[in-house]
């Protein structure tokens, strides 16, 4: 399956109290399809008096399975707590974005995303480079005369 795949048959869950396991939001979640695996990050800090951090990843086999999940687990109370259920989201490569010790400008999305055109059209129609040099006096024929116009 690949990352694209494996991302859309996985379920956010957030909003998870301190006291559920991993077993807890398997038994949970399984109604809705076969499970590959469940994530339960654990917290941070070692004298944390939680175990983890408040959310998990549930992975489905299936992309259907997934939806089933959120449409039905949604804003749903478990262990005392109303659980925020959705689409994962891929996780932010360490090179691109911001934070990541590449420069903006040198990272491949962001010159895709921002390249300059390589030409222009103009109002005639006309295609100009931007890299040829456009001279400032064009169009400004006749008007080398100072003063109002002669009728």
């Amino acid at each position: 399956m690949s990352d694209t795949a494996r991302w859309k048959a996985t379920v956010f869950v957030g909003g998870l109290s301190s006291v559920v396991t991993s077993n807890h939001l398997l038994d949970a979640f399984i109604p809705f399809g076969e499970i590959i695996e469940v994530q339960l990050p654990k917290a941070d800090a070692r004298n944390s008096a939680d175990p983890h951090r408040g959310f998990a990843y549930v992975e489905y086999e299936d992309e259907d399975d997934a939806k089933e999940a959120i449409y039905n687990m949604n804003q749903s109370e478990f262990f005392g707590k109303i659980l925020k259920v959705s689409q994962a989201k891929a996780p932010k490569s360490a090179d691109e974005g911001l934070g990541s010790k590449k420069a903006v400008w040198e990272q491949e999305g962001w010159l895709a995303e921002h390249a300059a055109e390589e030409q222009e059209e103009t109002t005639e129609g006309q295609v100009i480079s931007n890299d040829a040099a456009v001279d400032p006096m064009q169009g400004l024929e006749g008007l080398d005369v100072a003063g109002p116009r002669q009728a």
